[in-house]
């Protein structure tokens, strides 16, 4: 395996660690801000190591999600292989841009991401979210640049110092 690419191994913990943090109880004044982290490490996945983190990787994650938090099944999944499409046909450009453009980007990936979900439960009859949880993918922006060098330093593991 070459320096820098990464096994299944820290994929797999990463998703079950999004998993884990999206079923974790907030305070509901501070609910609707949350990030949604499935979405990132998905990105950052499909961005950083294509060869082993495509559609398939995508769907399977959000089915894990969708399973573990009970939403309808295949909602997530969706909307995870809709997020790694788009990162995927526009991969070489983004991996060039500085994360605080990526941020930006993953911005607009995630309100992407808000649409798809409201579509999909329009079309099963499922409650609507409030309209609060529209700040979450500010939120997710904002945490773009953290998780991204976090998974950075896990996928080339301890090279400096």
């Amino acid at each position: 395996m070459k320096r820098g690419q990464t096994g299944y191994g820290w994929m797999f913990a990463s998703v079950v660690l999004a998993v884990l943090l999206a079923l974790l109880p907030l305070p509901e004044t501070l609910a609707p801000l949350r990030p949604y982290w499935l979405a990132l490490v998905v990105a950052y996945w499909v961005l950083e190591n294509p060869d082993r983190a495509g559609l398939g990787f995508a769907f399977m994650a959000g089915l894990i999600a969708d399973i573990a938090q009970g939403a309808i099944l295949g909602e997530q999944a969706l909307r995870m292989v809709i997020l790694a499409f788009i990162l995927d046909r526009f991969r070489t450009r983004l991996r060039f841009f500085p994360v605080w453009q990526q941020a930006l980007v993953m911005g607009g990936l995630l309100v992407n991401d808000r649409i798809v979900s409201a579509i999909v439960h329009v079309l099963v009859s499922a409650p609507q979210a409030d309209a609060m949880y529209w700040l979450s993918p500010l939120t997710g922006a904002l945490m773009w640049g953290p998780v991204f060098v976090m998974l950075d330093a896990l996928r080339h593991g301890r090279r400096r110092g």
